[in-house]
Order: structure tokens, then C-alpha cells, then sequence
């Protein structure tokens, strides 16, 4: 049996914009009439989205990446299409989570032993896809050149070579040196994973392309590798959500002008699903703004959003740390809003109990206490797509990811209701809201009704619309960019 076309999109760095070109090679050969299906074989984000589990038909996590890769492909995510996610915990310990369930922790030295072991899951969810796809467009993490890290690496040359899938590597031309990023690659590579490599790009490109032109063909001469293109800088891309930490540096550098109406998002250390972000950073006339560590809340800022976390303890001590905790109850006495979403919901309240050291070994702590809830973490995680109402009966879509449960007086008022039972809590003056349901911002209506209540007003803005959008314009831009008929016969000959 012939394999299904296939191809993989390896970095020589980190946020080389590796995803958004996948995302926007999905989109053009999906437009093309092809079934085209995304894979990461090991991601690291604590931006999680819910997947469904091809075995069990039951809800899983996979990175957010790979659901708007999907998105894209116009096909219902999948956790074969993110086998092993990592979800960082700490400086030095991630949770790993394995065909969408979590299956434990581990330090990264321990991490490095345990991920050869992982490479049957990965195979599966590759073969799992290739079963349904008539193209797979696999994306790598990190760097291939980290040769240090290469014995049982399963998400780059160690997957790549096993699989057979042909590799181009994406060099990023705006950190400066992409010459001998690609060059250096190929020096360093050894010779059963160089020879995976079958052609590069150059990404973020600024100014006129014809200033490269030497450039390639300097690449070509020290690695026998053909250009498939050179990429420039796509603002499309600002309107996709954010995949990690990485991403969010850059979004807290490119902070929103100033508005009329300012929302001020504290930046916490174990920070999670914070593209709940996006759809108000996107909305005209309003201004998001990432506080750093370190810098207090803006006393302008109407709205105070606290998002996820992968750490809801120990993010409670980073708000206390940096002042935050005394900035919001001043931000609240002065008749300001505040907002919690799954963990910084969590925050609100008067106290969260981890009894069984889930999160850490700190057993207990105090919340910020605009909410008279509490939350007790329990080992069960809920992991779910949730259709929603508002009480008025506006209906609302969304995901779970959470542990714990949380219980209290403020909780009879609810933010809304989750497939009929109640969810979230509201403060008695009606100015503090709590609620588990992941990417209710993306709901236009919510986001426009919750919105005009701090002052702003409505606009016409859609921002399911917007990043369907963005998708299209940034795949009518790689059609034009890149050799697209060269990077399939690459993907055939497998």
C-alpha cells in the first residue's frame, strides 16, 4: 500500500513561526480539495484545547496549536494529533499528558528518559491520521540541532527518521543570523538525520525578498538544500491565538494602544489558556495590557482579567509577591470589574485546599477574597467541549480543563449554566465574576453584553470570524511564497 503523502516543518529555534505556517499549509491544501490533517508528535504549552479521543470517543487535551491546525484543515481536533503534550508546572517539572490523558509529572532530566518510551503513542497518532488523510503536515518542537537531547527524541529527527516523513527546515530571518542557523543545522546534524532534511525556508521576512537572493543561494551552496521559499512578515498571524509563553513575551512587548476602555491582565508564572485573551484584545476600542512582574496594575484599567494556571497555589503567592493582591482590592473598592476564568476563578475566592498535594505540596492558602467561594482540588481532572447559556438563555460554546471543584454562597449566582448546571459565581455589588468556561470571550454576544457593561461600546467585531479570516489570508499569501507543488512531491515521495 502506498503511504500517505506526508511532511514535517522542523525549526532550526523555537517560535521560528512554525505553527502558523502549518496552520496556513492546512488551510491551502484543504482549499485544494485535499483531506489534509496537522500532527505534532510532542508539544510543550500549558495552552491547552479539548480534542476527542479516537479509541474512546472521550474528551482529551491536545496543544492549542494543533486545535486551530485543525481549525484550519476544517476537521475535528484529535488527540492523535498531539500525542504527548507537556504541561510545565515548574522551573523544572512538567506534567505529561498522553493521548489527551494526564499520565503523571516528571523533572526534565527524568523526562529524558522516560520519552522513548513514548514513541509508540506517537506512531500511533501519526498512523492514525495517515489512515484518514490523504496529506499529513507534521510539526516539530525546538530544534533538530539540539544534539544533546536526540537519543529517544521523539519530537523531531528521532520521529522523523523512524517514520520516514521528509523534513523542511524553517529558519527565522527577523532574530537575525538565519544563515548559519541553517548552515550550522546541517554541520551539525548527523548524516541519517541530515539526509531527512529535503528542502528550508526562510520565515519573517521584512523589506524586498530580492535582498536575499544571494542569501539562498549561499544556504544551497554549503547544504545542497533547495529553497522552497521565502516567507515575509504576515499580519494575519496577530489575529490567531497565541500558543505559549514564548508568544505571550512578544504580545506583552506589542501592548495595545491606548482606548477608552483598559484591561489589565496580570502576567502569572504558571499562566494557562491566556488566548481567552484574544477575542477581547482583538475587540476595537479596547486596550489589553499584559502587566509584567515586577509593575503594578494600571490604575486606568476597568476590567482586571486573571486567567488560567497551571498552578493556582503558587500563582497566589506570584499575585501576593508582586503587590497585585493589594492593587485589586483598591482596583474593586474604586468601583472597578474583576474576572477570574478556571484558575483565576479559583483565585477569587476565600480559600484553596489541595489535601491531596495535587498541585504541591502546599496543602492549603488563602484566596483573594472577592468571592465567597472555595475550591478544593480534586485528582479527577474535567476535561470536556461544554455547550453553555447565559440565565437569560443566550446560548454560549466552550471547554473545560480544570481540577477541583468550587462551592460557596456566591456561586447561587451564576455566571451562566454548563449543559444545565450551574457554573461560576457573582459578587453581591454584581463587579466580581468567576467561571470554569474556557473561551467564553469568543462568544461574541457575551463578549459585546459583558463589554458595554464597563462603558464600551458595541461593535460589529467577530472574532470567530476574524481568525477564520486570518487563516485564509495567511494561506492566499503562501500559495504565492512558497513552492507549494515542489513541497508535495517532497510529501509523495516519502
Amino acid at each position: 500500500m502506498a503511504k500517505t503523502p506526508a511532511i514535517m516543518l522542523q525549526g532550526t529555534g523555537s517560535d521560528v513561526g512554525k505553527s502558523v505556517l502549518v496552520a496556513g499549509l492546512c488551510r491551502l491544501f484543504t482549499r485544494r480539495g485535499l483531506a489534509v490533517r496537522p500532527f505534532k508528535p510532542q508539544n510543550m504549552s500549558n495552552n491547552a484545547a479539548v480534542a476527542r479521543i479516537p479509541e474512546s470517543g472521550e474528551f482529551g487535551e491536545i496543544g492549542r496549536a494543533q486545535w486551530l491546525q485543525a481549525l484550519a484543515c476544517q476537521a475535528a481536533p484529535t488527540t492523535a494529533m498531539n500525542p504527548v503534550l507537556l504541561k510545565p508546572q515548574s522551573e523544572t517539572g512538567s506534567q505529561i499528558v498522553l493521548n489527551g490523558k494526564m499520565a503523571g509529572s516528571a523533572k526534565g532530566r527524568d523526562y529524558q528518559r522516560l520519552k522513548a518510551g513514548f514513541l509508540d503513542t506517537v506512531l500511533k497518532g501519526f498512523e492514525t491520521l495517515c489512515g484518514e488523510a490523504d496529506l499529513v503536515i507534521c510539526e516539530g518542537a525546538g530544534s533538530p540541532a539540539e544534539i544533546n537531547l536526540r537519543s529517544g527524541d521523539i519530537a523531531n529527527m528521532g520521529f522523523a527518521t523512524v517514520a520516514n516523513v521528509p523534513v523542511c527546515l524553517v529558519g527565522d530571518i527577523d532574530r537575525g543570523g538565519v544563515i548559519a542557523s541553517l548552515v550550522g543545522t546541517h554541520a551539525i546534524l548527523p548524516e541519517a538525520d541530515r539526509a531527512m532534511v529535503k528542502a528550508y525556508l526562510i520565515n519573517k521576512f521584512r523589506g524586498d525578498v530580492s535582498l536575499f537572493d544571494e542569501g539562498l543561494a549561499a544556504i544551497t551552496r554549503f547544504t545542497g538544500w533547495p529553497s522552497l521559499g521565502v516567507v515575509t512578515h504576515l499580519p494575519a498571524a496577530r489575529r490567531l491565538p497565541a500558543e505559549d509563553s514564548v508568544a505571550l513575551e512578544r504580545l506583552a512587548e506589542e501592548q495595545s494602544a491606548p482606548s477608552d476602555l483598559v484591561v489589565a491582565v496580570p502576567r502569572l508564572g504558571r499562566i494557562a489558556n491566556f488566548d481567552d485573551c484574544d477575542p477581547i484584545a482583538q475587540e476595537p476600542g479596547v486596550s489589553l495590557v499584559f502587566v509584567e512582574p515586577g509593575d503594578r496594575l494600571p490604575p486606568e484599567a476597568r476590567l482586571v482579567l486573571i486567567p488560567g494556571s497551571k498552578s493556582t497555589i503558587g500563582d497566589l503567592e506570584e499575585i501576593r509577591k508582586n503587590g497585585w493582591d493589594q492593587d485589586l482590592a483598591a482596583h474593586h473598592a474604586k468601583g472597578g470589574f474583576v474576572m477570574g476564568v478556571c484558575g483565576g476563578y479559583q483565585m477569587l475566592g476565600r480559600r484553596v485546599l489541595d489535601p491531596s498535594g495535587i498541585e504541591s505540596e502546599i496543602r492549603e492558602a488563602d484566596g483573594l477574597g472577592l468571592l465567597d467561594v472555595e475550591t478544593v482540588m480534586a485528582a479527577k481532572k474535567t476535561v470536556r467541549e461544554s455547550r453553555a447559556e447565559m440565565l437569560g438563555g443566550e446560548a454560549l460554546e466552550g471547554y473545560e480543563i480544570h481540577l477541583g471543584h468550587t462551592k460557596g454562597p456566591d456561586c447561587g449566582r451564576p455566571l451562566c449554566r454548563i449543559d444545565g448546571r450551574p457554573d461560576g459565581a457573582t459578587s453581591p455589588d454584581g463587579r466580581v465574576f468567576g467561571t470554569y468556561l474556557h473561551g467564553i470571550f469568543a462568544n461574541d454576544g457575551f463578549r459585546r453584553a459583558f463589554l458595554s457593561r464597563l462603558g464600551h461600546k458595541a461593535t460589529g467585531h467577530s472574532y470567530r470570524a476574524s481568525v477564520e479570516t486570518a487563516l485564509d489570508e495567511i494561506a492566499d499569501s503562501l500559495e504565492r511564497m512558497i513552492d507549494c507543488e515542489r513541497l508535495l512531491v517532497i510529501a509523495e515521495n516519502r
